[in-house]
């Protein structure tokens, strides 16, 4: 009743995800391709069948050992966790009596050195829900996304000073564009990496081109970039990500010394009405950092005028002697807040 899919697998992998109603695009194998590759670890794809109860669970399985932290200090191929690949995931259920469902992964995770497993449930899916039960489900900050009823809808949602922002972004005459092919993702990354070295950001959030060619290549019809251009030159480029109706903003740069013409505000309400005309119903923006708000949040809280989702984060440790010798054989937790706290 409980089975597991490889990316090997991924032709079935994806059948199975995509029986589902409620799927994304963060569970298909070709989204979670892309940061195996970034060094995430080995994606795994869980799938339930029970009499009144199937569920599926898209996660990064990741060796301890190769933690650098634990680096020679543990043997390999025995202290494994899970986590979430960037962006959402967790457990999408359908039907009642879920106890069956996680009994059988609990045993199997247990059988096979997982000690714990880090969850981040997707907003709006609200696949937290039907977790309660077995993860420690903990609620975080608020997160923006845009209803994509109608064109008229997604401007009246819009707050007036944005609205602006967007009449001077045209009246610059910022044109947008979007499509996929190797030269703009190459452009998308050129441009997102100075906008990481401005912003001072960790090390991880520098993709390979090698990441970038499997999101052009692995998700053929889930990604694609727009980007904002003036008298010819590319001055902010977004990497767009969806499926079955759910749009996501997902990776974005920009030259700062354009950003008095707002060239980003453009971008996401071209998005917008992109996504109204190809069968999308929301646009989810996302939050501030840290789940915060910050003036990154408040710069997507004004593209939508209506309620806000929580976003959600799930915990849960599966063997707590292990999970209590990990944590023993750190000289100094850096991040106590940190889940699971080894690694912080």
């Amino acid at each position: 009743m409980l089975s597991f899919y490889t990316l090997e697998q991924s032709e079935q992998w994806d059948a199975v995800v995509r029986s589902f109603k409620e799927y994304d695009v963060y569970w298909l194998s070709g989204y979670v391709k892309a940061f195996q590759i970034h060094g995430d670890g080995e994606p795994l794809l869980f799938h339930f069948e029970g009499s009144d109860v199937r569920g599926i669970n898209v996660v990064m399985k990741r060796d301890v050992a190769k933690d650098e932290r634990f680096a020679g200090r543990i043997p390999e191929k025995q202290y494994f966790d899970f986590a979430t690949p960037y962006g959402y995931g967790g457990w999408i259920i359908e039907g009642e009596g879920v106890n069956g469902l996680f009994d059988e992964y609990k045993c199997w995770l247990e059988k096979n050195g997982v000690v714990s497993e880090f969850v981040r449930f997707h907003p709006i899916v609200k696949n937290h829900e039907a977790c309660r039960s077995f993860y420690e489900v903990i609620q975080l900050g608020e997160v923006v996304h845009m209803e994509l009823s109608s064109p008229e809808d997604i401007w009246n949602n819009i707050i007036s000073k944005n609205r602006n922002m967007i009449r001077k972004a045209v009246k610059n005459d910022i044109k947008i564009y979007n499509g996929r092919f190797p030269e703009i993702f190459e452009k998308f990354r050129v441009i997102y990496n100075g906008t990481m070295d401005k912003d001072n950001a960790e090390e991880y959030y520098y993709f390979k081109p090698e990441f970038y060619t499997s999101v052009l290549e692995d998700l053929p019809q889930n990604s694609q970039v727009f980007w904002a251009e003036k008298d010819g030159q590319v001055i902010a480029a977004s990497i767009m990500i969806g499926a079955n109706g759910y749009l996501n903003y997902h990776l974005s740069g920009s030259l700062r010394e354009f950003s008095p013409l707002a060239p980003g505000n453009l971008i996401l309400y071209t998005a917008a009405l992109w996504g109204c005309a190809n069968g999308y119903r929301t646009f989810y923006l996302g939050g501030g950092v840290g789940s915060g708000e910050d003036s990154l949040f408040k710069f997507k809280r004004a593209f939508y005028k209506g309620d806000l989702n929580h976003f959600f984060i799930g915990k849960k440790i599966y063997d707590q002697a292990k999970y209590d010798a990990l944590l023993g054989l750190r000289d100094e937790i850096n991040n106590p807040g940190f889940f699971p706290k080894y690694r912080g």
